[in-house]
């Protein structure tokens, strides 16, 4: 019953963001400007599979610099919108792996990041648990955040590992 609350739930929440997106901010990364990468050589590693872990380390410069590019790069309109409705995100997951580079990481709207959020957290909790792989998760996160319309059924395959 929880499972099918949590997947009703996701399922109102992205196709509630489909309403109010808009053409001033993107719905997901581009992966021309932001293809993902992962942490390297950080010296910690976490979970069954010793991946590396780096910690969060994201300068304001940086976070200003990326709504920039996406501005205009891509016509966007993210700088005359309410900061609050934006986080700085991670594409790959700093919890499965993800690095702090410029390659990884994107202006979110909170109409995003409130679908995507949920299957982030299953994910750490699955890699942790030594459930699934790297690879996998970094498939499946990238997966949902370039198409949100899959968010429930990747939830709902995550939840069966």
């Amino acid at each position: 019953m929880k499972v099918m609350k949590s997947l009703l739930l996701v399922l109102v929440l992205a196709f509630s963001q489909f309403a109010v997106s808009s053409d001033q901010y993107p719905v997901g990364p581009n992966p021309t400007t932001t293809p993902g990468d992962v942490c390297a050589n950080s010296g910690v590693k976490r979970y069954p599979e010793q991946i590396d872990y780096c910690e969060r380390n994201v300068s304001s410069d940086l976070k200003k610099e990326l709504i920039k590019t996406y501005d205009e790069k891509f016509g966007y309109q993210i700088e005359q919108l309410n900061r609050q409705d934006f986080k700085i995100d991670h594409f790959i997951p700093l919890s499965i792996g993800g690095s702090n580079s410029e390659k990884n990481l994107w202006p979110q709207h909170k109409s995003v990041y409130t679908v995507t959020d949920p299957l982030e957290l299953v994910l750490s909790q699955k890699i942790s648990a030594g459930r699934i792989k790297q690879a996998e998760a970094i498939r499946v996160i990238k997966e949902g955040k370039l198409n949100l319309g899959r968010v429930p059924d990747l939830m709902q395959y995550v939840n069966s590992l």
